[in-house]
């Protein structure tokens, strides 16, 4: 969608832009503090470097390249390669990111610079990457005889007994590769960025409170906040979506109104410098009676409120639903004329 809107091929792309990189150390790029978006990162809505879980690690590393973003990806899938290992010897000063063991890859290459052959050194990264140091005691007491042969620390051996999963190097940057094309999008195309992540990745986009200015959507934050452990899995939803819009505001976009004439059924659209939100994203509406109405839309014009039910196929629900955001202005209600007027 990002190349439909904008015409760029995702794979030109630069992957070592400045300002895309900066934005998984600060918010800068984006023009905005991290009190107005509540976020010391830029990375709200980037695959893989999104959530709060991976935003975390981003303050606890501070990224600069490529190279320690792919370190990173890898860190996230492994299993108890992050939480209680790499994020504990980091913060002992005991290595760097660079150094740390991130993906299973990184075994295999830090054995043989280290001098093991080849063939040992792949198999003491298959047994790590798979969990199984500690599974087979008397084959990981083996391989750790043949590590201290060749002077490998106590951390990095200590490290490795803890490891349950390993993600592959060459999965982790094919993930970094697109979030980092995706950022590029974010900093220096923005309308495209939000209009193809609302029609994409929104999971409850909901026109009343994300539309009508960033004051609904910072109170609507706020109650979500205060519900703490009862809020539902819809509410945490929205709250990822609201963040998105929140930094839309706080960027200096706006939406236009819901249109029923100019709004796509789905998809959020590029229109004199703002984004104009899809039929579907009224709550309650839904995308077959959104999608009823667009291709009716496309026939021709509405001649009523009636004539618009009839051909959308669509209940009194949904027109009243139309009606609360105002899309139904100017329409009468039936294009029957009065005997007695």
């Amino acid at each position: 969608m990002l190349q439909d809107l904008t015409g760029i091929a995702p794979t030109e792309i630069p992957l070592d832009d400045k300002e895309t990189m900066s934005i998984f150390n600060s918010t800068k790029a984006l023009k905005v503090t991290p009190e107005q978006i509540h976020s010391e990162v830029g990375t709200y809505g980037i695959p893989e470097f999104g959530t709060p879980f991976a935003r975390g690690m981003l303050l606890d590393t501070h990224p600069t390249t490529f190279d320690e973003l792919v370190r990173l990806s890898g860190l996230s899938h492994g299993t108890d390669v992050w939480l209680g290992n790499a994020q504990t010897l980091i913060e002992d000063g005991i290595v760097t990111l660079k150094e740390a063991i991130c993906c299973r890859d990184d075994i295999m290459v830090y054995l043989m610079k280290k001098g093991l052959p080849p063939d040992k050194a792949f198999k003491i990264m298959e047994t790590v990457r798979k969990g199984k140091a500690l599974k087979d005691p008397e084959k990981w007491e083996e391989f750790k005889k043949i590590m201290k042969d060749y002077d490998i620390p106590d951390w990095y051996i200590k490290s490795c007994e803890k490891i349950k999963y390993m993600f592959p190097k060459a999965h982790a940057a094919a993930y970094v590769t697109n979030a980092v094309r995706i950022a590029w999008f974010k900093v220096h195309m923005p309308l495209a960025y939000y209009a193809a992540y609302f029609s994409i990745r929104a999971k409850a986009f909901d026109a009343e409170f994300m539309i009508n200015g960033k004051e609904k959507v910072l109170n609507k934050m706020k109650e979500i906040d205060n519900l703490g452990n009862s809020a539902t899995q819809k509410d945490k939803e929205m709250y990822d979506d609201l963040e998105l819009v929140n930094e839309m505001y706080m960027r200096g976009f706006e939406f236009l109104p819901i249109d029923i004439y100019k709004s796509h059924s789905t998809k959020f659209l590029i229109e004199d410098g703002k984004i104009r939100p899809p039929l579907n994203c009224i709550a309650g509406l839904g995308n077959v009676a959104a999608e009823s109405i667009y291709n009716a839309r496309l026939e021709e014009p509405f001649e009523c409120i009636e004539d618009m039910q009839v051909r959308s196929k669509i209940g009194k629900s949904v027109t009243e639903l139309l009606e609360k955001f105002g899309c139904l202005k100017g329409m009468t209600k039936s294009n029957q004329m009065s005997l007695f007027a």
